[in-house]
């Protein structure tokens, strides 16, 4: 690997820093853009049933803004419980923003990496082409071995680029694609306490869920 490094010249060095701070947002976005994490399973039957049972209190509030993604979108709705539909869906679409921007962290960097890795590799294999032009210009074509090194830089540098760029454009799309899932869902599920807060959903007391 090392050696590698070293025959593709130093535009290695940015590649391999890119590869690194890719490999991880990866990491780090898989992690915090896992369903559970994000939309834990029957939380709105929770708040429903802390409401019913008189529990929703500031403890409660803070347990559920701390908690995950979507229980900070609820909290804005449950702080604004009193008040009407639209200021609740207000707070809800105000608070949804902020999330998004949470969910959405490190993406930019991750498509930047996408777009600069190959470009970087094509710097380095016009360095490494310009290198054997220069070769051929100085020593003439009968030594191959004066010719190597510039085209070996050539190749070892593209062919780094595309593998740094190739697998960060995949999980970009990847996680676009899943954040935007991620909100749907938690628009559904504030949509439904809404709902249950408002008398227009009812709630079945012996479930976990709350009912369409």
């Amino acid at each position: 690997m090392i050696e590698l490094v070293m025959k593709g010249g130093w535009l290695m060095w940015p590649i391999l820093a890119c590869s690194v701070v890719a490999l991880a947002i990866i990491v780090e976005r898989l992690w915090m853009l896992r369903v559970s994490r994000v939309i834990p399973r029957h939380l709105v039957a929770r708040v429903w049933q802390w409401m019913r049972n008189g529990e929703l209190d500031a403890a409660r509030l803070q347990q559920l803004r701390t908690g995950s993604p979507l229980g900070r979108i609820l909290v804005a709705g449950l702080v604004n419980r009193h008040h009407d539909r639209e200021i609740m869906k207000e707070a809800i679409e105000d608070a949804g923003r902020q999330v998004v921007l949470e969910l959405e962290r490190y993406l930019n960097t991750l498509g930047t990496i996408a777009a600069i890795s190959p470009l970087l590799g094509l710097l380095g294999t016009v360095i490494g082409m310009i290198k054997v032009f220069t070769a051929i210009t100085t020593h003439g074509v009968g030594d191959p071995g004066v010719l190597a090194g510039g085209i070996s830089e050539a190749l070892i540098t593209t062919a780094a680029g595309l593998s740094v760029a190739i697998p960060s454009l995949m999980f970009h799309r990847y996680f676009r694609g899943k954040v935007d899932m991620l909100v749907v869902r938690m628009e559904e599920e504030a949509m439904k306490m809404v709902e249950v807060m408002q008398g227009e959903r009812e709630a079945d007391p012996d479930s976990e869920s709350v009912l369409p």
